[in-house]
């Protein structure tokens, strides 16, 4: 199967898995308000979950790892337009999809034991100890890393392989304006919490996310297909 199918198979699926995985953990964990949420119910919800959740949360996790197999195939497909622009999505898809990935590490590996804890806590300064190491590991790997830099690094990846698109024949020149479109949203995005360290955010980005990432999921399905199909 010639390496243009397989990407173009690979940029489908992943979506896809994103979004169901994504929407499976909206209905049993009530993701992503859960996350602005007391500690808490954070975890006594998580420790509800069982095994499901945490496996359902592992599987999440996979699905940002798959950026970097993606980003290699793809940087293939525009070397032709550019070795400088395809060595620079390669390098901005890896870093994004490590990053994500290891924000998201947290659930499947740490957070069950922070939840056991909490839930066995025999007083409330241990369960205070508890919420605290919570706190820090959700705002350092889950905001500053899995958000902030996740973001950040798609954004660009988005935006780079969107201008490579334009210079290319791999794909229609829309996709290539759009990507740099949707590149440009996620990293408004990304500076959610710059400078802010009370629970909320900068309320434009805390918006433009979730609608950037749907309209993300959207132009990877039609990148995959325009490689399939071979659109140019």
């Amino acid at each position: 199967m010639e390496s243009r199918v397989v990407l173009g198979l690979l940029l489908i699926g992943l979506p896809i898995a994103f979004n169901v995985l994504f929407l499976a953990l909206g209905r049993s964990f009530d993701y992503p308000d859960i996350l602005r949420r007391e500690t808490g119910e954070i975890l006594t919800r998580f420790t509800s979950g069982g095994t499901r959740l945490v496996v359902t949360w592992w599987a999440f996790m996979l699905t940002a790892l798959a950026l970097t197999p993606v980003s290699a195939l793809l940087a293939v497909q525009l070397a032709p337009a550019g070795q400088s622009l395809a060595l620079t999505s390669l390098a901005m898809g890896v870093a994004a999809s490590l990053v994500q990935a290891l924000g998201l590490l947290r659930w499947p590996f740490l957070v069950p034991v922070l939840a056991r804890r909490h839930a066995e806590a025999s007083s409330d300064a241990e369960r205070a100890t508890v919420a605290l190491v919570f706190e820090a590991v959700h705002r350092y790997l889950g905001v500053a890393v899995g958000e902030h830099l996740g973001y950040l690094l798609t954004g660009a990846w988005t935006a780079v392989v969107g201008l490579a698109l334009i210079v290319s024949p791999a794909a229609p020149d829309l996709l290539g304006w759009l990507g740099l479109l949707l590149g440009t949203a996620l990293i408004v995005g990304s500076l959610e919490f710059v400078g802010r360290a009370g629970p909320r955010g900068w309320t434009v980005a805390e918006r433009l996310v979730p609608i950037a990432y749907t309209a993300w999921a959207i132009w990877l399905l039609a990148l995959g297909v325009a490689l399939v199909l071979e659109l140019s």
